[in-house]
This record gives C-alpha cells, sequence and structure tokens, in this order.
C-alpha cells in the first residue's frame, strides 16, 4: 500500500515538472521577438546598439528635417535634445504625425540610419509616450501642455 501511495506521489511531482518546463519553454517562444528595448537617442550615442538588434527608438520628431521621398519613404530626425538620429521609414504614417511632436518608432539601425518598420504617434494634444517623456525630462528639455 505504501508503495502504491510512493509510485503516484511520484508520477504527479514528474507530470507537475513536465508541465513547468513546457509552459516556460512556451513562453519564452511567445516572448522571443516581442520584446523590444526602447531607446533614446542620447543613449543610443553613449550606447549604440548591436547590428541587426529590433528595438524601439522615441523622441521628438525635430523640426524642419521631415523630408516626403517618393512612393511612401519618408526621412525625418529623432530628438531628445541632447542627440539627434535619422530616421527612414517606408509606409503610411500616422494621420498625427508631425514636426515637434512626439513618437515612437520599432525598427533596427542600417549604418547610422534607423530604418523603422513601425512608427507611432500621439494621438492627442496632451499625450505623449511615458518613455519619450522620460528622456526629455532626464535631459531637461521636457515641458509639459497644460
Amino acid at each position: 500500500m505504501k508503495s502504491l501511495k510512493k509510485k503516484r506521489r511520484i508520477q504527479i511531482l514528474l507530470a507537475a515538472g513536465i508541465a513547468l518546463v513546457l509552459a516556460v519553454a512556451l513562453i519564452g517562444y511567445g516572448f522571443r521577438d516581442g520584446i523590444n528595448l526602447y531607446r533614446s537617442p542620447s543613449q543610443m550615442a553613449e550606447n549604440p546598439p548591436a547590428s541587426g538588434e529590433v528595438f524601439r527608438l522615441g523622441g521628438l520628431v525635430e523640426d524642419g528635417s521631415l523630408q516626403r521621398g517618393l512612393g511612401e519613404t519618408v526621412s525625418f530626425r529623432v530628438t531628445d535634445g541632447g542627440a539627434s538620429i535619422p530616421v527612414r521609414f517606408t509606409g503610411v504614417l500616422p494621420d498625427l504625425f508631425a514636426e515637434g511632436q512626439g513618437m515612437i518608432g520599432t525598427g533596427s539601425m542600417q549604418g547610422d540610419t534607423f530604418v523603422a518598420s513601425e512608427i507611432l504617434a500621439k494621438h492627442d494634444e496632451k499625450y505623449m509616450p511615458r518613455e519619450v517623456i522620460d528622456s526629455l525630462k532626464e535631459q531637461g528639455v521636457y515641458e509639459p501642455n497644460s
């Protein structure tokens, strides 16, 4: 009788262990491309990203830097007051995307240019991504809207 209880406990522990390993593996597989680190232009100047690394770049679209190319390609510069990074994006920009406004782009560096695969812009006059606000505060250039 004791032997049967002992076998059952071992079987339950083994099944729980296998389920735990499987759950961790599935979570890791789900996050393999889903974690993108945020960087400001100043952070990129201090510590450049690795080649091919996908990350998020955020800041303010520099005034006078927006250039529309042929087709859907757009070039502009993103700044946080301390550094400025050139950005190239091919696609349709959000309607509220404009110079002097906050944005976050997801992409990677190709040479000295950040090539964005996705651009997010503010959705009303009071919104700015939290990461952008934090970066601008660190640089001492954040001026909150009333």
